[in-house]
């Protein structure tokens, strides 16, 4: 155990030195919200990947195939569907907006087209559901030091928190996305090694076929409304996520946004077989695991040989590093730029937006660490987030991005009507949905109808008032 945590500690020193001298390059908000525009295909790619590959690709949906087998590809599946609409359609059309007229963030497309109060509104609501994904990561990192270290969960999400506040807050976007091309390089090497090592320890796919310790419906690739519900969740939410489009903002043009986000959603396709497949071996080796989500940990430590072990858990570590910065980039690009900038102190230097980011940055991760503590599991936590962002944000953004008429009213009401539905369908049916009729689903058809029928309406009354 003393190896792994030697390393372990060794790599996040290594991340912490790298996040400061990259750090020194950072001089103006610019540089810490969108990298100076500059990002090529190649980083938009390493950095979109390492912050997409975290706690609910990897841990949670390994603890999703230890439980229910092949179908956990949905989770990494729908996030890579999402991502590649995202290539193909929103991104490139937010770019080409955001350096038209220089937007650093979501909100700035938000107030734009809908004005002051749907920004504040969006950014009050992403500030607080941004805690929760956040604490998803850092229940990951606490779940793994558990395994390797024996210490209390909360400890290490404690320990992962820090580390990742102290390096973000240093380098912003400028640094981030160059650290986080060392991360996917550390994440992919980690998992091409220890994956087929476990299947060969494993006796092959004829053995997990055989075995008699998975459910019973474990190779059912769709796993009808589980499917359905992963869906809803995610395409939506890696369509539209701040993270992820102000991440595109970066990008040195459009071709750089189509190529970067295109590879990276093909990645994420064919990984989604990866954490399936471990929880599954996992399964056979450790049936009665106290929680699902230990699957993967508990597996790279007493299932390969430790310098395996090693180099796949520092895979892991990588994987909810790097996907917290991104969340911690959210935080801390809202609360400076959307809230502060925008209603506190519109007269801002460039020098006090700066510090208020990264303040804003070590603020979120203090929230992140007590959320984690907390909460109970990885993907309740994501699914808190993801459901908060797909009701809320998904029909202003893609009716934004189509449409320069400002209908701030019907914002209001779909992001009402989105987030009002989505907690109604959750408690009324302790989150199953109808069927098919998910409470996310439910969530974006409400946020949909709300919009078009305020906007019409809208357009009705403006159309019947008496012209000059």
């Amino acid at each position: 155990m003393h190896l792994y945590l030697s390393l372990l500690l060794a790599y996040s020193a290594f991340l912490v030195v790298a996040g400061f001298w990259l750090g020194r390059h950072v001089r103006a908000s610019s540089d810490f919200f969108v990298a100076g525009r500059q990002l090529g295909s190649g980083l938009i790619f390493a950095t979109v990947l390492a912050a997409n590959i975290g706690a609910g690709s990897v841990v949670g949906a390994s603890g999703i195939g230890y439980r229910a087998g092949l179908s956990a590809w949905w989770w990494n599946g729908s996030a890579g569907i999402g991502s590649l609409l995202l290539a193909v359609w929103i991104g490139p059309r937010i770019w080409r907006l955001a350096a038209r007229d220089n937007f650093y963030t979501v909100g700035d497309l938000l107030e734009q087209r809908y004005g002051r109060a749907v920004r504040g509104v969006v950014a009050a609501l992403l500030w607080l559901g941004t805690l929760f994904i956040l604490a998803g990561q850092l229940i990951a990192i606490g779940w793994i030091l558990g395994v390797v270290a024996d210490v209390p969960r909360w400890v290490g999400s404690l320990v992962g928190g820090l580390v990742i506040v102290v390096y973000f807050t240093a380098g912003g976007l400028h640094g981030s996305a160059r650290v986080n091309l060392i991360q996917l390089i550390v994440k992919l090497a980690g998992f091409a090694v220890a994956v087929p090592l476990l299947l060969s320890r494993t006796g092959g796919f004829a053995a997990i076929a055989a075995s008699r310790e998975l459910p019973p419906r474990a190779f059912e690739f769709w796993a009808g409304n589980a499917s359905i519900g992963f869906a809803a969740l995610l395409v939506p939410a890696f369509m539209i996520s701040p993270g992820l489009l102000q991440k595109a903002y970066g990008a040195r043009d459009a071709r750089a946004v189509r190529r970067g986000f295109a590879a990276n959603a093909l990645v994420l396709m064919v990984f989604g077989l990866v954490p399936a497949l471990v929880g599954m071996i996992a399964r056979m080796h450790h049936p009665n695991l106290p929680d699902p989500e230990l699957a993967l940990p508990v597996a790279l430590v007493r299932d390969v040989p430790a310098w395996i072990g090693t180099l796949a858990l520092a895979a892991v570590f990588s994987a909810e590093v790097s996907a917290s910065d991104a969340i911690l980039f959210m935080l801390a690009t809202s609360l400076s730029r959307d809230l502060y900038h925008r209603f506190v102190r519109p007269d801002a230097s460039d020098a006090q937006l700066l510090r208020v980011a990264r303040l804003a940055a070590v603020a979120g991760g203090i929230g992140g660490v007590l959320a984690a503590i907390v909460l109970a599991g990885v993907i309740r936590a994501l699914t808190i987030f993801y459901s908060l962002l797909g009701v809320s944000l998904f029909v202003p953004v893609v009716v934004a991005l189509h449409s320069e008429v400002r209908r701030p009213r019907a914002a209001l009401a779909s992001i009402v009507a989105g987030t009002g539905t989505f907690l109604f369908v959750w408690a009324v049916t302790g989150n199953r949905g109808w069927g098919p009729l998910t409470p996310n689903l439910a969530g974006l058809v409400a946020s949909a109808i709300a919009f078009l029928a305020v906007a019409v309406v809208a357009r009705r009354s403006s159309s019947s008032e008496p012209q000059g």
